[in-house]
């Protein structure tokens, strides 16, 4: 099993988030600055929140963003480079494939279901540490992400975390958080992946 974390991993979803967002102010009356949002995707949706809207009003908000967020977030969201090679490539040698997100369950499988991304196992609203219980459960050889908290999911899982500097966080940014391989982006995945499951096996 090789878990993937979804946005700016598998999926390029600012261009749909960011539309979200400007409908969420349309709504809220309240300014939030999409394009700095989308540029640092990653931790849970409460987080950002927090920066726009006062914590009396965050779980409105949150039930409220989630409520656009099918009309305006899936259609224009593409795969990154590589994605659907990556996960084919991993079926390929006889591997499943889950994805661990910090976006809610129903909104990453509304992506996935579009994308025709054939993915096994899906866990969602899950951050950092809290991934590694999803990743124990289903016997994730490594996790495969984009942010910091991603390869402290795969520290506290204990297997190797594989970066992809497709997102916020800078390679060396994820090396410093203990990537065992980092790639500029997963259209290097397939080639890599011998090397990857041998750090898997060596765990």
């Amino acid at each position: 099993m090789v878990g993937f974390d979804l946005d700016m991993t598998l999926i390029d979803s600012r261009p749909g988030i960011a539309a979200a967002y400007r409908a969420l102010t349309a709504r809220t009356g309240v300014p939030v600055d999409a394009e700095l949002a989308v540029s640092r995707l990653g931790p849970p949706l409460r987080t950002e929140l927090a920066h726009w809207f006062p914590a009396e009003r965050i779980e409105e908000a949150v039930t409220a963003y989630r409520e656009l967020y099918p009309a305006y977030a899936i259609t224009p969201t593409v795969p990154m480079p590589g994605a659907r090679e990556a996960v084919d490539a991993v079926h390929a040698h006889g591997g499943r494939v889950m994805v661990v997100t910090s976006k809610i369950g129903r909104l990453a499988r509304l992506h996935l279901d579009h994308l025709g991304l054939a993915v096994d196992e899906l866990a969602g609203d899950l951050f950092a540490e809290e991934k590694a219980t999803a990743l124990r459960e289903h016997g994730a050889a490594l996790y495969v992400g984009d942010h910091v908290a991603d390869m402290v999911a795969a520290a506290a899982a204990g297997v190797p975390g594989v970066g992809v500097a497709t997102g916020p966080c800078r390679a060396d940014e994820l090396r410093g958080a203990g990537a065992h391989v980092v790639l500029d982006d997963l259209t290097g995945f397939p080639a890599a992946l011998g090397r990857i499951i041998g750090l898997a096996l060596e765990q």
